[in-house]
């Protein structure tokens, strides 16, 4: 059943909890969906309501008539393109904040990171993230997460400094020192076999999707910065690419809190 604008139960749910402030993953833990679906809904929303900003849609949903449009053609494209502003901005507005926070902490690592990881997730569409530190010889411990599933925390906490094997993301992130960009990982060959970070990150973790980038400082490997989705859905070279800004904002942290109090990741 539709309502007066033409919405369905679900779009009006969307549309009115993003046009109070709510972000795509705010929104997604609300309605139990996955923040790619709200991006889908909104585009929709944008189009049938014939908005092109999130004021606009307040606006429209207070009562208020759609401003005139050429063709139909040219609200899906309006949608579109609204869409893609807002999340640049976002992203700028994110960024931005994150950069006030490491300026402000002075050194709290504690303070500083899950910020950053917060917005990472929003941001990149992913349920949860881990900041890896880097020990040496491929050794690794998790210094801070967010949304990680409990049992995947659990081994993790048990596990403390851990080696990863060459054939892990982390393992040969390390190696190549490269993005390794995973899109499904129960279909690697090292799931089927008995690797612990392995199975943890899939089957505790329920990750599926998986994204690690290394956190260079000087050349030197500090740790790794990674996000998870729980479905087969592969990061995009855009969501990427804002993975990668935060992880380096993450390396400005660590050499911050190292300079004001010698701290490690």
């Amino acid at each position: 059943m539709l309502d007066s604008n033409g919405l369905s139960p679900r779009e009006s749910q969307i549309a009115e909890s993003y046009a109070e402030g709510s972000n795509y993953q705010e929104i997604a833990s609300d309605l139990h969906i996955a923040p790619s679906t709200v991006r889908t809904h909104l585009a929709t929303i944008y189009r049938k309501l014939e908005v092109s900003s999130k004021v606009e849609l307040a606006s429209r949903l207070a009562g208020s008539s759609p401003a005139p449009r050429d063709e139909m053609d040219h609200a899906a494209i309006i949608s579109e393109l609204a869409l893609s502003l807002e999340e640049a901005l976002s992203r700028e507005k994110a960024l931005t904040e994150v950069l006030r926070i490491i300026g402000a902490s002075q050194g709290d690592l504690n303070l500083v990171m899950p910020a950053i990881l917060r917005y990472a997730l929003d941001l990149c569409d992913a349920e949860f993230g881990i900041l890896f530190g880097y020990r040496d010889n491929k050794r690794y411990c998790a210094s801070f997460t967010l949304g990680i599933p409990k049992a995947f925390q659990t081994w993790l906490d048990d596990s403390g400094t851990f080696a990863v094997s060459d054939q892990t993301g982390l393992g040969r992130m390390t190696t190549q020192r490269e993005v390794i960009n995973i899109i499904d990982v129960k279909s690697e060959a090292i799931y089927r076999t008995d690797d612990p970070l392995r199975f943890a990150t899939a089957d505790l973790g329920g990750a599926r999707s998986f994204v690690a980038i290394p956190m260079v400082a000087a050349d030197r490997l500090v740790g790794a910065f990674t996000i998870y989705r729980q479905s087969v859905r592969p990061f995009s070279d855009d969501a990427l690419r804002v993975a990668q800004i935060f992880a380096a904002q993450s390396v400005i942290a660590l050499e911050n809190a190292r300079l004001v109090g010698g701290a490690r990741p």
